[in-house]
């Protein structure tokens, strides 16, 4: 007898017990679900930083489990006290057992999770060093079980300069901000996300900063004219940089162009598994 089974059978002979498990009942279609569970579920929390320790925020998640072909339903409160078990530090070392932890209390084979938060940095303007703080849109995937995934999510804005622009006028040059949005597999060493956003920063045309006074705001815009790039130029850049990195195993690169004179946005993507 499961698990589950033995639940429902405990309940149903216990004189003190009224409530039936509906979702622990046995449904006839014959159809297992891949995923079923949470989403949208809005969470405080800490992420380990590279440089300064944890840093409080708060997450978006999702948590699933699969669920077999018997069963008409999970519990979907189980998944909120899994994450209140674990939200004082969510991190690559951590992750693991809250998955292994879903597993177990839902008797399910396999368990996901995905977590969306802000991650907010110190940065000094490249001039006067005028300091502020930038926030990145970060992320983690990943999935236990009869498969094993670990993935970091991350957003990155950047400054692009226009080639042809810059090569067909007179003077001057468009320019607009670009969103580098990626998916990394990494080895099994740790790569931190403020590694990923230095390695994706590096390839704009220029850096974006919280704080910029004029002789910064003249320093980025002649840095930005000395290196046009297209979305095909970044998303190339951005898969050598992941391709140096011993720690990548294996990536998706979206890039996005929110153009300042066209009324479209341009685009590109790429994906690769490292041999």
């Amino acid at each position: 007898m499961s698990p589950r089974e033995e639940a429902v059978q405990t309940m149903s002979n216990s004189p003190k017990q009224t409530l039936v498990d509906i979702q622990s009942s046995h449904d006839e279609r014959n159809i297992a679900i891949d995923k079923v569970g949470v989403r949208n579920v809005k969470y405080p929390m800490y992420v380990r930083e590279r440089d300064n320790g944890p840093q409080h925020t708060h997450g978006v998640f999702t948590l699933t489990v699969d669920l077999p072909r018997e069963y008409k339903g999970t519990h979907m409160s189980r998944f909120l006290e899994v994450l209140g078990d674990h939200n004082h530090d969510l991190s690559v070392e951590t992750i693991p057992h809250v998955l292994a932890k879903l597993r177990e209390k839902l008797h399910a084979d396999t368990a996901h999770l995905e977590v969306r938060f802000t991650l907010f940095r110190e940065k000094a303007a490249p001039v006067t060093g005028k300091v502020g703080m930038m926030g990145y849109e970060c992320g983690f995937s990943a999935t236990g079980g009869t498969t094993n995934c670990f993935e970091l999510l991350l957003t990155v804005p950047v400054t692009t300069l226009c080639p042809s622009s810059k090569e067909i006028s007179s003077f001057g040059a468009h320019n607009q901000r670009g969103y580098v949005s990626v998916r990394v597999k990494p080895n099994g060493e740790t790569l931190w996300l403020e590694d990923v956003i230095d390695m994706i920063e590096a390839c704009g045309s220029a850096q974006l900063y919280p704080v910029l006074k004029r002789p910064d705001e003249k320093f980025v815009t002649e840095q930005a004219y000395e290196n046009p790039r297209f979305v095909e130029d970044m998303v190339r850049e951005v898969a050598l940089a992941f391709d140096k990195d011993d720690r990548v195993k294996a990536y998706e690169i979206e890039v996005e162009n929110h153009e300042s004179i066209h009324d479209h946005n341009a685009y590109a993507f790429l994906k690769r598994e490292k041999e």
